[in-house]
């Protein structure tokens, strides 16, 4: 009898598990059909989904947005930029690193506590040095929209070194098309240092560009900060920028193109490297896209060969990416407000580019363009390692959340 019961309470448990198989197989085929689709069939699905969920519900799904018209009030005429080199013998020009002689050396390591990078050698190069054009040929002779979206470029800085914050907003200028920045916005995250006070303030006052300089008043963390940033924009497309990175010429065009195309999209450029040690450019692979482990940690993996036969071979193209780096981007701003900004709860930087990603991750609306590039040196913050877990947690549950809907 016992035997009959266990046999029986088997079949019933397998039975069931299959039933829930075959539904789940139904609907992921029915929800695939709809993904990166605009049928009016799979519109009115979209429409019928959201429906009945709260506000705060709908911010996970991802909706499709209408492109930006060339009427629109943030579209602009754009002529392309000229650049000026400086002198080939000054130091670190075109990218060379920068030799520090033995005589300095301990005025290096000296320097070099101050912000984990050969300051001695950033303090040598000039605010407006200039980088190769490493792009594929093909990249330079592609053409852009004649009227683009502005954009808002928004950079938090917390006790940053005087010569590569500006260098990094000279980059900026130098680089980009004046019509296309409508201001560059720079939260000072609590810094302790009195250069980034009054005498940052009056050295940006004199510069081309509209720049703001807002304050958190006391340490906010990247994530909360460029929230204060973002808040307060005026061009129509947000682009973030690290503290430390150096622009290069072409950079912000393309971006700006694909946000025109599809203002749901958020674009990235791809990140070279700018070395801790010299501040030698080294270009970085752009056969790469972003993802991360089973422990929540960004990692760098292979394009995977289907992503590169969407192209048909051809490397100019943007690559669709399941998640990005999150330390330069460009989003639109109502798209960036519709999709839930960033969690507020996140402390200090570490985490908010999964969340953000998972976010928009449904359609692959996450682009790696590849015709630009954005230097940016690496640093080491082993000692946030516990505030950048709890983050990671936080993205987990905006991930499970998406795909699971709980």
């Amino acid at each position: 009898m016992m035997m009959k019961l266990r046999l029986y309470t088997c079949k019933v448990i397998l039975a069931t598990s299959l039933v829930w198989f075959i539904c789940g197989v139904v609907l992921m085929m029915y929800y695939t059909d709809c993904i990166g689709d605009n049928s009016a069939a799979c519109q009115s699905f979209r429409n019928q989904k959201v429906q009945g969920i709260s506000l705060r519900a709908q911010k996970f799904f991802r909706l499709t947005e209408p492109s930006t018209t060339s009427v629109d009030e943030h579209f602009r005429y754009w002529s392309s930029v000229v650049v000026n080199s400086n002198p080939s013998h000054w130091p670190g020009e075109m990218g060379r690193a920068v030799v520090i002689p033995p005589e300095d050396e301990e005025l290096r390591k000296e320097k070099f506590k101050l912000n984990q990078f050969n300051l001695l050698a950033s303090d040598r190069i000039a605010l407006n040095r200039t980088l190769p054009d490493v792009r594929a040929e093909g990249c330079k002779t592609k053409s852009y929209a004649p009227k683009l979206p502005s954009t808002s470029i928004v950079i938090v800085f917390h006790n940053e070194a005087w010569s590569t914050l500006l260098r990094t907003i000279h980059s900026v200028i130098r680089m980009s098309p004046r019509e296309l920045i409508e201001e560059i916005i720079l939260v000072d995250d609590a810094s302790e240092r009195d250069y980034l006070g009054r005498p940052l303030e009056e050295y940006v006052s004199k510069l081309s560009v509209p720049i703001r300089v807002l304050r958190t008043g006391k340490r906010s963390g990247l994530i909360r900060a460029r929230l204060i940033g973002a808040a307060e924009v005026r061009g129509q497309v947000i682009t973030f920028l690290d503290a430390h990175c150096e622009c290069t010429v072409g950079w912000l065009e393309p971006l700006l193109d694909r946000i025109a195309e599809d203002r749901s999209r958020v674009v990235c450029p791809i990140i070279d490297v700018i070395s801790d040690a010299s501040f030698e450019y080294v270009p970085a692979s752009d056969m790469t896209w972003g993802g991360f482990n089973w422990k929540m940690n960004f990692r760098w993996y292979r394009v995977p060969q289907r992503e590169v036969d969407r192209r048909h071979g051809d490397r100019t193209l943007p690559v669709r990416t399941p998640t990005m780096a999150g330390g330069l981007f460009s989003i639109d701003k109502d798209y960036f407000e519709k999709i839930g900004k960033y969690d507020e709860g996140m402390d200090i930087w570490g985490g908010e580019n999964l969340e953000l990603s998972f976010r928009v991750r449904s359609s692959f609306v996450v682009v790696v363009v590849h015709c630009l590039e954005v230097c940016v040196r690496l640093f080491s913050a082993a000692s946030l390692e516990d505030r950048c877990q709890r983050n990671r947690f936080s993205s987990f549950l905006i991930f499970r959340r998406q795909k699971y809907g709980f």
